[in-house]
């Protein structure tokens, strides 16, 4: 588990660079994607004139929370503050807005975090190799659109349940897309076919986000520093940071919770899951219709010792919103209530997960008695963008939307939301959720159990998450081997 990747293969650096340099591509350092002024004038000034979305090598440069819809280049950050009109606590309730991303999910950032320290190194060559990047939904779209920008060959796997939306956009830009029996929360097929693929195709290269450090030393730097960035901007004086939600998934995103606990160490860090599929709840299983979140096993870079709290939140409740926030009936029943025209006119950007995270922030507000003094983060992962397909199929289903329908919404689903099905985890607990990796990585996966009992060192994770200078002089070294600097 070295995360310095100290062995480098000059071969495969001199290819690799010599494809950048061919394509003219630069790849940032992670300090430049939490502070894009650290990004050079002049690269700044092309970036500009690229659509978020446009396969160009500058869009690396757009890997970050802080990107502005308005004008192109970056500001400090965007997020949603959600009234207590809305959510019903007194806490503030804050979400990082994923959607201005390139894909229009944060997962670039994630996959980033997997594939360039490899191709900085000489540790992946983009000249013989596929990058495979087997995921629930937006990791591999992720993958794939970093991917084409890096000049690198990929292969997408998901189930084949996911949104229409992700398959048609994949269809566009990964090289290859394999779609695997079931739904949401069936990881252990995708796991299987990445079994496959490495038995049967040497020029594959599997970067799995469930078992890649890259994944949340990505978040620890990149969205943890953000949200500390907007405390500090938002907190009024005797205002705490009481806690951080993340839907579990791969795992990635939770980790930014690690960094804020070095700043906040009374925080409340809250993993969500769906009821349906309620693993770390109860060791349960099932699926799911919350898209993005995986489930029935534990990741691999889950540092559960640092996870305070479990919620499992119902994913009709999550459907149910998902109306309500982008359907006008829905909306009209919110202005009614005292929810602020700026407020509603936001909430499409709100994917499903993104509800499921703000669904638990409400419980976790409510379980801990949180009140003005409290604010809560969390990420909103994609928007509702994503899910216009679910939408039709709801109303295929059900009918059109109502008033009544909205008004019967809200009140259920925010006025009614209650600090059921939740957890608070002690220390037997947090060790008994570890010790529940086991079953996938030792057994199903051929991980060493000695590998899997360091995770449990808290000094471990330390030590992980503080290699981001090594991985940034790296890529500054790629990028003066390519010359185009």
């Amino acid at each position: 588990m070295d995360m310095k990747l100290q062995h480098i293969d000059e071969a495969v650096l001199d290819r690799a660079a010599a494809r950048c340099r061919e394509r003219n591509i630069i790849i940032p350092t992670l300090a430049q994607m939490k502070d894009p002024s650290k990004i050079p004038t002049a690269i700044q000034a092309k970036v500009k004139d690229v659509g978020l979305w446009d396969i160009d090598p500058l869009n690396l440069f757009r890997i970050t929370w802080k990107n502005d819809p308005q004008t192109g280049l970056y500001n400090e950050g965007n997020w949603i503050e959600f009234p207590s009109e809305l959510t019903g606590v007194d806490a503030r309730v804050i979400g990082l807005v994923g959607k201005w991303f390139p894909t229009g999910a944060h997962k670039v950032g994630a996959a980033f975090g997997c594939l360039v320290p490899r191709l900085v190194t000489g540790q992946f060559d983009p000249t013989t190799q596929k990058a495979v990047w087997p995921s629930t939904g937006n990791y591999c779209r992720g993958g794939a659109f970093d991917s084409k920008l890096l000049a690198c060959e990929s292969v997408a796997i998901l189930p084949e349940e996911m949104s229409r939306e992700r398959f048609d956009w994949l269809s566009n830009v990964a090289d290859e897309v394999i779609a695997t029996p079931g739904c949401e929360s069936n990881v252990k097929e995708i796991y299987d076919k990445c079994w496959e693929i490495r038995e049967t195709r040497p020029e594959c290269v599997i970067f799995n986000q469930f078992d890649e450090f890259g994944n949340p030393i990505w978040h620890y730097n990149v969205t943890g520093t953000m949200i500390q960035e907007i405390f500090e901007k938002v907190a009024q004086p005797g205002q705490r940071l009481g806690a951080y939600i993340s839907s579990t998934g791969s795992a990635g995103t939770i980790a930014a919770g690690d960094f804020l606990r070095t700043h906040h160490p009374d925080m409340i860090v809250t993993a969500v899951e769906a009821l349906q599929c309620p693993t770390l709840f109860s060791c349960g299983f099932g699926g799911h219709r919350i898209e993005g979140i995986g489930d029935k096993h534990v990741p691999w870079v889950h540092n559960v010792r640092n996870t305070d709290f479990l919620s499992a939140v119902d994913d009709e409740q999550c459907m149910s919103l998902l109306r309500l926030f982008n359907e006008e009936p829905g909306a009209a029943a919110l202005l009614s209530e005292g929810v602020d025209e700026s407020v509603v006119s936001q909430l499409h950007l709100l994917g499903i997960s993104s509800i499921c995270n703000l669904v638990s922030a409400i419980q976790t507000a409510k379980y801990y008695d949180m009140d003005g003094r409290d604010i809560i983060f969390m990420p909103l992962t994609d928007s509702a963008e994503m899910y216009t397909s679910r939408l039709t199929e709801l109303t295929e289903e059900r009918g059109g939307y109502t008033s009544q329908q909205a008004i019967a919404d809200r009140a259920r689903w925010l006025e009614g939301v209650t600090p059921d099905y939740v957890r608070e985890l002690s220390y037997h607990d947090r060790k008994t959720l570890h010790n529940f990796k086991y079953f996938t990585w030792v057994e199903q996966q051929g991980r060493d159990v000695e590998d899997l009992r360091r995770l449990w060192d808290r000094d471990f994770w330390s030590e992980v998450f503080q290699v981001t200078e090594y991985w940034d002089r790296r890529i500054e070294e790629f990028n003066a081997r390519t010359g185009l600097l």
